[in-house]
């Protein structure tokens, strides 16, 4: 079995009335890509800064590499990368200085940093912009030096988050396809993200946070077995009497039928044959209909169901 790289144990922190972490924990195994998804507010930023010992909490204990985290713990620190949201690179220098600058915060020898900083470059794409100041990058671009800062060190541990908002599509194929090298290298990653699908895409194992609470953790898979809905079938079909609606809604693992003069939408819990049972039903009955499309649930409907449907508008 895999060593812990992060043991969160029970944390709790309040901001005065407030209960932002409520007894959180986590355990995150060496070699995984571990997502850390909630709604805004729901604690994930909270997590983080008390992980790096950026925030003090109330209660609990946090071991990274088997050690117990605190403010002073240099040695475990020189061993995480840090890509946050909001990039944070020194506009007066250019693209080189600015991983040198970083990479040297834990990279003395300067030999080795060189080759740490072209390295760096090279992971991102960023060479032939070597000599450029960041206004001068687009937001891509911007987004994959603040990521080259971060993990030019080669820190065991990397922890990104949000790292493609707002980038055009070549940069976010980009910096997923280096998530992922930097994996296989054997960096342990937590990655949050508001992008489902790259979730699904990168991640071996999630948890779900709201509230300061986790909710729910396993791998996809897992978490889309938790939820009510496992398969949803639409129809594309004309005239559909009630009668015939309510045969639908009869069948096995059937619990919702939704129909709208067009197209019937009809969800499903647990089963093997539902589209089967389904055309089944409107053959046996002559009725002619047209597309017909069988959906799985997604980790997004996995997150929606969990955590509701509201609209959340307040920060971690």
């Amino acid at each position: 079995m895999a060593n812990s790289v992060v043991k969160i144990d029970n944390i709790v922190k309040r901001y005065g009335e407030l209960l932002a972490l409520d007894h959180f924990s986590l355990d995150i195994k060496e070699g995984e890509v571990f997502g850390l998804l909630g709604p805004n507010g729901s604690g994930k930023t909270t997590t983080i800064n008390c992980l790096l010992s950026l925030l003090a909490y109330d209660k609990g204990d946090i071991e990274i590499f088997g050690k117990k985290m605190t403010p002073v713990s240099y040695d475990i620190k020189k061993k995480i990368g840090i890509i946050m949201q909001n990039v944070a690179v020194f506009d007066e220098l250019t693209v080189y200085e600015n991983i040198d600058y970083f990479c040297g915060l834990y990279i003395n020898d300067k030999k080795l940093r060189k080759q740490y900083v072209e390295d760096a470059i090279n992971f991102v794409g960023l060479g032939d912009f070597r000599k450029f100041y960041p206004k001068k990058l687009s937001g891509g671009l911007l987004r994959r030096l603040n990521i080259a800062c971060g993990i030019a060190h080669k820190p065991k541990l990397i922890i990104l988050d949000e790292p493609t908002v707002a980038v055009d599509p070549q940069s976010r194929n980009k910096i997923l396809e280096g998530i992922e090298s930097l994996n296989r290298d054997g960096a342990t990653i937590i990655y949050t993200s508001h992008y489902m699908e790259e979730v699904e895409q990168l991640c071996t194992r999630i948890a779900i946070m709201d509230k300061g609470k986790k909710i729910a953790e396993g791998s996809k898979d897992e978490l889309k077995r938790m939820i009510k809905n496992t398969e949803t079938v639409t129809v594309e079909v004309l005239g559909l009497t009630q009668s015939m609606l309510d045969e639908l809604s009869a069948l096995p693992h059937v619990y919702d039928v939704k129909y709208d003069g067009q197209k019937a939408v009809i969800s499903c819990s647990g089963g093997k044959h539902n589209l089967i049972r389904i055309l089944d039903t409107l053959q046996k009955k002559e009725v002619s209909f047209g597309r017909v499309y069988s959906e799985l649930p997604t980790l997004n409907d996995v997150f929606l169901e969990i955590t509701g449907k509201a609209l959340r508008d307040k920060e971690d």
